[in-house]
Formats: structure tokens, sequence, C-alpha cells
């Protein structure tokens, strides 16, 4: 007999929203193109919500949120899509918030990602970072990647996932997925144990401590590709993030290290189509060059966000935020409001939308 709470997740998904937001003493929500919108409902109390929430965790799971206040776990409704779910305490009672995990994989042309992104999954080696806030799209990025990564090489790639998102079946290598605290305790040990099991590609699903990131880079120096995620807006921020979790006695020889093996960081950010129906990422994109190594290793990240807005017109495949999202709206993609938004200069960008307006394309 289906839970109760599968009627909820299938308005989700038929309306084509993201999120579901169950929260006590409001009414269900769902988020729909960014915006939050309220079903037709009633207010849930405590009660009510508990019972929707506890029809569906294991025993385990129902344990852990008793124990800490929260739980992490992905929830599956066959035929209809698999969700990534938080369960939490507030104060006015039990909340939760569901996320649909398409069943399908994307391509990178479908989601209009750019080509230098397909040249990142061909690297032997090295660090790629897809930075960005909670909800901007990394998981769905990196999925495409690591599809891409499948699709044209004979690979073994061993995803470290907290929880396991969207499920890879191999395409023409191998690709083995791990979910924190089910198939490993920690994306530390983890990542320990995949050094020994042959990878050639590594994706870990979040660079979040000192441990982590050390063996991270060890693995990108001994010869694997390793794809990683971090909670940062801005490519250097990236770069910063990662050299701010060591020792402060050790920066300099981390900073000489990352100048190496850093092959590329895409920071992105989720913008409102023109027309309101759905979203396109918009990608700042740093790639690895003599002056990008120098910067990072002499400490001056400082500099990288100048340094993309002269890269954006070069032909690397460099782009600033707000070049990408220059491009989105003179394809059409976005409108100038939208743009706006999401600059880190809105001003400049203003001005260089009204040049398009006036024919001079920048």
């Amino acid at each position: 007999m289906p839970a109760m709470l599968d009627s909820f997740l299938r308005v989700v998904v038929d309306q084509r929203a993201s999120d579901l937001h169950l929260h006590a003493g409001k009414r269900p929500i769902v988020r729909l193109d960014g915006d939050l919108v309220s079903l037709p409902f009633r207010e849930l109390s405590d009660l009510e919500a508990g019972r929707l929430l506890h029809e569906v965790l294991t025993p385990e799971q129902r344990r852990v949120l008793d124990q800490d206040q929260q739980v992490d776990f992905v929830y599956v409704i066959d035929g209809l899509a698999r969700f990534r779910a938080n369960a939490f305490v507030q104060r006015q009672g039990l909340s939760a918030v569901f996320r649909v995990i398409p069943d399908h994989v994307p391509t990178m042309d479908e989601l209009m990602l750019p080509g230098v992104l397909r040249g990142l999954t061909r690297l032997q080696n090295g660090l790629v970072l897809v930075t960005g806030p909670t909800g901007s799209g990394k998981s769905t990025t990196l999925a495409a990647m690591l599809r891409e990564v499948d699709e044209t090489s004979r690979r073994h790639v061993i995803t470290l996932e907290d929880p396991i998102e969207f499920v890879h079946r191999p395409r023409g290598g191998l690709v083995t997925q791990r979910e924190v605290g089910r198939d490993v305790a920690s994306f530390a040990s983890g990542l320990r144990s995949a050094l020994r099991e042959s990878p050639d590609v590594l994706m870990v699903g979040e660079l979040r401590d000192r441990e982590t990131v050390s063996l991270a880079l060890q693995a990108a120096e001994t010869g694997v590709l390793v794809l990683g995620t971090l909670h940062t807006n801005s490519a250097a921020k990236a770069v910063d993030r990662i050299i701010d979790v060591v020792p402060e006695a050790s920066r300099d020889q981390a900073r000489g290290v990352l100048s190496v093996l850093l092959r590329g960081v895409v920071a992105q950010a989720l913008c409102r189509r023109a027309g309101g129906e759905g979203r396109v990422a918009a990608l700042e994109i740093l790639l690895q060059n003599h002056a990008v190594s120098n910067m990072i290793r002499e400490a001056k990240t400082h500099q990288l966000d100048a340094y993309l807005q002269s890269a954006s017109h070069d032909g690397s495949g460099a782009a600033s935020m707000d070049h990408s999202l220059y491009r989105l709206c003179r394809d059409g993609l976005i409108e100038t409001e939208e743009a706006l938004r999401q600059a880190n200069g809105p001003e400049l960008l203003r001005e260089r939308l009204a040049e398009l307006e006036r024919g001079v394309d920048g």
C-alpha cells in the first residue's frame, strides 16, 4: 500500500517542481522554478507531519533522527522518481524537504553545458571542482560529466556520495557508487579505500574537511582524475576554501600542490528561463594555465576574479559569471532582470546589455 506521503511527491513530479517542503505548522509547499508555492491543503500539525515521515523512514533512520534531530536519506517511488530527503526538528515540530532526483542521468548537451567541460572529463588526472550554493545544480552537472566519462572511455569511476542521488548504469566502463553511512563510514575512509580499488576517476560528493581534501589531493597526485564539490559561490572562493582547511603552517605547501593539480573550477548558479518555465545554469569557469597557477602558488587568489573578466574573451573557454549571464541574455535564454539579479557586477553587466540592444555585441 502506498505511503500517504507518495501523493504529495507525485504532485511535485507532475508539476515539474524540484522540492517538497513538509513543515509542521504550515501547509505543504513545493519549489517551482525556484519559487515556493503552497499546495491547496491544510496546515500540518506536528502529529500529522510525524505520521507522514515515520511511515517512510526505516527503523535505523528513525533512530538517527531521534538521536541527532535530523537525518539524510533517499526515498524511492518505483516508476516515479528517487528523492533526496532531509528530515529535521524545528520550533514547531518535525519537518522535511524532499528533492526530486530524476531517473534519467542527463547528458551534457541536454543541460547545455559548454564544450570546455567535456574537455575536463577527458583529463587523466588532477582535481576539478564544481561549486555553488545549495540547490544550484552541482549534483546534476557532475552526473552529466560522469555520464560523459563513461560513454567516451573505458575507465573505473568510483563515487562517494551522501546520499547516492543519480544512479549510473555503466555504458562503457565500470561505475562503483558508495553511499556514506551505508557502504562506507565517511568520505575520508571511502577515499582511503578507493585508492586501493584501482580507480581512474573519483567523484567526492563534498570536500568538507581537512582529511578529505588531503586524500583527494593525494589521489589526484597519484594519477587519478578527482571531481569534487564545494559550497562556495565563485571559483576564487573555492580555491580559498581548499587552502583554508589546511593548517596554517602547511598552507604554502598546499598552494604549491594545488597550483599544479587544479585543472578547473566550475561555479554555477541556476537562472529562471525567459518565459518562466524551467531553469538554466550560468557557469563561471576557471581553467588551469601558467597565470592561474602563479596566482594560486603566490597567494594572489584575490586577483582571480579580475583575471576571469579578461579571460572571458580570449577563446580559452574560461568565463566569469557575468560573462556567462551576458551570453544567456544574448541568446534569449534568460531575461535581463534575472541576469542582473545573479550578477556580481550588475552595473557593468547592465551597460554591456544596453550595448547589445544597440547592436554592439561584446
